[in-house]
């Protein structure tokens, strides 16, 4: 069967393109690894009528919805390659060597997360040490926190986290992520900065009790963020020739499309910040929508 639509990724932005497609009537093929990078959360925040949802309730319910319609089949598999063939059309292979065909193709793959290897941290996140203060920033008011980030965007984040508490420190992990104008900025405003490297979160029966230092020194603190960097989870936009962005995103036109005819982007996998559920969701349906007019022209001839 060829599919006019192929959606690889089933996070809100492939879930939302694959509602949309479905509704207009298109032939849709989800395939989705069922590895979601929010795994680990235990609520999801920011999304009007779904605040505080599980992402494992938040996938179930759209799961449900998306396949009220008959047109659009989720295939629950592994992605290993894909490829441009004849007249136009792409060729997506998975894991266990079935071939599925399709006239469009959205990349919805999203991105994966590199943390600072510090000891102590896995078991603590999603529990009390978090990436998103939008996210979970509500959650930990008013508490003593502390921000780890080896990034020059640590600045900004660090001034945001003033909303939430007024008791930070920030710990640039060994590294010379701010300029003395910038640590001065942060010490005025009652802002800590730290900088030697973190040795380890030690908890107190899950919860963050403080954090321990290579020279010794201990910060008591019951939760924070952890920056990771983010890179893209899969390679495919690489592989097909798709430009990127200066962060690494997959560039697109704004409506989705990317520099490769045919091959549209959307959710994390294009913009990477804000990476909110309902950022992705919005901009799996504006994609979904640049599809559905792009086989529309097409078609009308």
């Amino acid at each position: 069967m060829l599919y006019d639509c192929v959606i690889i990724g089933g996070g809100p932005a492939g879930l939302n393109a694959a509602l949309v497609l479905g509704r207009a009537r298109r032939n849709v093929a989800l395939m989705d690894n069922n590895r979601p990078r929010n795994a680990v959360t235990h609520a999801s925040h920011g999304f009007i009528t779904r605040d505080g949802v599980t992402p494992a309730e938040f996938r179930r319910v759209a799961y449900e919805e998306v396949q009220r319609y008959p047109s659009v089949d989720h295939l629950p598999t592994e992605v290993v390659s894909i490829a441009k063939i004849e007249s136009g059309r792409f060729e997506v292979l998975d894991s266990s060597g079935i071939r599925v065909q399709a006239r469009k193709l959205v990349l919805a793959t999203g991105l994966k997360e590199i943390f600072p290897e510090i000891e102590g941290f896995y078991p603590l996140y999603g529990k009390s040490l978090f990436n998103c203060p939008y996210c979970d920033g509500w959650e930990l008011r008013d508490q003593p926190l502390v921000l780890v980030s080896e990034l020059p965007a640590v600045y900004h984040t660090a001034k945001l986290l003033l909303n939430w508490s007024q008791d930070l420190v920030v710990c640039t992990n060994g590294q010379a992520s701010l300029s003395d104008e910038q640590k001065e900025r942060l010490q005025s405003k009652g802002i800590v900065v730290m900088e030697q490297p973190v040795a380890a979160f030690i908890d107190q029966h899950g919860q963050l009790e403080h954090v321990r230092f290579t020279d010794g020194t201990k910060l008591p603190r019951v939760g924070g963020f952890v920056i990771p960097q983010l890179v893209q989870s899969a390679s495919f936009g690489e592989q097909l020739g798709c430009e990127r962005t200066e962060s690494g995103g997959i560039k697109t036109d704004g409506a989705g499309r990317t520099s490769i005819p045919g091959v549209y982007a959307a959710g994390d996998s294009s913009y990477f910040m804000p990476s909110q559920l309902i950022f992705a969701a919005a901009d799996g349906s504006r994609t979904a929508t640049s599809v559905n007019m792009d086989l529309t022209d097409e078609d009308f001839g």
